[in-house]
This record gives structure tokens, C-alpha cells and sequence, in this order.
């Protein structure tokens, strides 16, 4: 009979055990400290009010940034064969709204900038010293022009992230 109210037992200790650390633990209530958490967003809105700029449109104006999904692979090619690839990783300097039209759209625009970056390749972008800035300038202004076939104004630059080349 005993060894059957053990387990009864136990489960009433760790009930009991349990309320008492959630009540020991529990964050102390400081009506103070909501108060003054109230007051100091009622003074941020007034700030706000009185510069009659709002969050929201600040955050309209701002640029985020979208990274393309996978890295883009581009093979550089030298008397029918293929001597290099070269893999790149790009993001977008974008106006957050368009996210979800960046990630709808982003199959076409992967087409586009593979173009760009195939004949990039064909025109020797890729040879020598490929990594100078005026090489990767002509490419960016290349990709940015595609993006902006798509997207307009919202997107202010095309990021590249890093370019690897590996020689055959």
C-alpha cells in the first residue's frame, strides 16, 4: 500500500517544489520602473512631434541589404577550354520594401547577372588582376544597371561580397 502512494507522494513534493522556485524566481515587480519607462516614451514621441519626422518614414527611406541566395560560378574560357572559375557572392543595396518582390523576381534576376557576368568573362574581366577596382567598378555598374531594369530607384548598389578564382 505504501509503495503505491510513493509516486503520489513525489509528484506532490515536485508540484510543491516547482511553484515555490517559480515564486522565489520570479522578476520583482517595480511599478517605479514602468512608470519612468512610460514617461521616457512619451518624451521620445514629443522629440518626434516637434522635428515632424516619424519613425516610419524614416524607415521607408532607409536601404537594406538583400543577399543573394547562392553564389554565382563563372567560367572563364581561353582557346575552347575552360582555364578558371570564378565565384562570386553579391547582395543588393535596397529599399527594404521591395523584399518580397526581390525574392519572387530573384530566378530573373540570377539570369541577368549570370549574363552580365558571362560576358564579363568573355571580355577578359576575369584575366590578371581582375580583383583591381576599376575592373570590379565597370562590373558592379554592369549588375546595377540589371537590377535596376527590374526594380527602379529602390536599389541604390550591387554588393560584392568576395570573388574566388580557382585556376584549372
Amino acid at each position: 500500500m505504501i509503495a503505491k502512494l510513493i509516486p503520489v507522494f513525489f509528484l506532490i513534493v515536485g508540484l510543491g517544489a516547482g511553484i515555490g522556485a517559480g515564486l522565489v524566481l520570479a522578476p520583482a515587480k517595480n511599478p517605479e520602473s514602468a512608470a519612468s519607462a512610460k514617461e521616457a516614451v512619451k518624451e521620445v514621441k514629443a522629440v518626434d512631434k516637434k522635428s515632424g519626422k516619424s519613425k516610419k518614414k524614416d524607415k521607408g527611406d532607409g536601404f537594406g541589404y538583400l543577399k543573394m541566395t547562392k553564389q554565382f560560378v563563372v567560367p572563364v574560357v581561353k582557346d575552347d577550354q575552360i582555364e578558371a572559375m570564378v565565384a562570386l557572392s553579391l547582395s543588393l543595396e535596397a529599399n527594404p520594401a521591395i523584399t518580397e518582390t526581390y525574392y519572387a523576381i530573384e530566378p530573373k534576376l540570377r539570369d541577368g547577372f549570370l549574363q552580365v557576368l558571362f560576358d564579363h568573362a568573355n571580355m577578359g574581366g576575369f584575366d590578371g588582376a581582375f580583383t583591381e577596382s576599376g575592373n570590379l567598378d565597370v562590373l558592379r555598374n554592369s549588375l546595377l544597371e540589371v537590377a535596376r531594369k527590374e526594380f527602379g530607384e529602390d536599389v541604390s548598389k550591387v554588393l560584392i561580397l568576395s570573388v574566388n578564382r580557382q585556376d584549372s
